[in-house]
């Protein structure tokens, strides 16, 4: 029989899921962490890959709980997480997290389509659906914080649409709840920051906690996944990514929910908090 207590965090090396692995063994949780390329010869780390069924077994041993993010930079990763999560619960694993986004409504293409299966067959579970990550611009690894370490610029086709970016540790929080409280939350949680941002705001803050000018170019939706293309993301996700910063113009990002607050009694970490340096007083 699973162990409740033993929780699968695939991702476990990344934004979400490396912070995510702190909250849970803090709780007292025995983490498996699942990676592509786990440390050598570390305790409690697992190899897994979606796209190699025969990592899917041995990651699942003795699991209880799970935190499911999607493969990174792949259009449509439904075949492989819904299979993935069909063998665990065939295992025994009783709670289900899985990281979707904001953008993305339950039963769509891709991620939405994993999000219905985990709501119609998981025991317990419950869906992430955060904003876009205020990470993004501090990341070395992000292209928008790749062009601002060369450019000084980042570069959307969002307009003066307005977002309300949210720090991946208040994701964690909530994920942390959601693995954790003895009564399973059922429902998909709608994470934000606790204000909305035009990206011209953006790079206000991000001017001024650098002490150097930072800019925001918009730009069409063609310009912007050229740029995401040129800093490696494949062609079929940077034009979902593009059209994903058009519909920000459009709106669709602009709210502020209280989901970190209700889940967690605290509140959301500002985008300015998260980029201010570090105070040496």
């Amino acid at each position: 029989m699973p162990e409740p207590r033993r929780v699968l965090v695939v991702g476990a090396s990344g934004t979400t899921g490396s912070r995510l692995t702190e909250r849970l063994r803090a709780a007292g949780c025995e983490v498996r962490r699942a990676t592509r390329t786990p440390p050598a010869d570390a305790d409690g780390w697992v190899r897994f890959d979606w796209l190699d069924e025969a990592t899917h077994g041995p990651a699942l041993e003795g699991v209880g709980g799970m935190y499911l993010i999607p493969p990174p930079l792949v259009a449509d990763p439904a075949p492989a997480m819904t299979a993935f999560i069909d063998l665990a619960l065939e295992r025994g694993v009783r709670r289900v997290v899985l990281l979707s986004a904001s953008a993305i409504p339950e039963g769509t293409a891709g991620v939405g389509a994993v999000h219905a299966a985990v709501r119609r067959e998981a025991p317990e579970w419950t869906v992430l659906r955060p904003t876009w990550f205020a990470q993004n611009f501090v990341t070395p690894y992000h292209h928008h914080a790749q062009s601002i370490a060369r450019e000084g610029a980042f570069y959307t086709a969002a307009g003066d649409g307005r977002v309300p970016y949210v720090d991946a540790d208040d994701i964690a929080a909530v994920g942390a709840h959601a693995l954790t409280d003895e009564t399973p939350h059922n429902c998909a949680h709608d994470i934000t920051g606790p204000e909305t941002m035009t990206h011209a705001e953006v790079a206000a803050i991000l001017t001024e906690a650098a002490g150097r000018g930072i800019r925001h170019v918009p730009v069409d939706a063609d310009e912007a996944s050229e740029r995401m293309i040129a800093a490696g993301i494949p062609e079929a996700f940077a034009r979902i990514l593009a059209q994903l910063e058009v519909a920000i113009g459009q709106g669709a990002e602009d709210r502020v929910t209280d989901t970190v607050q209700a889940v967690t009694g605290r509140p959301p970490r500002t985008f300015a908090e998260l980029v201010r340096p570090p105070s040496h007083e």
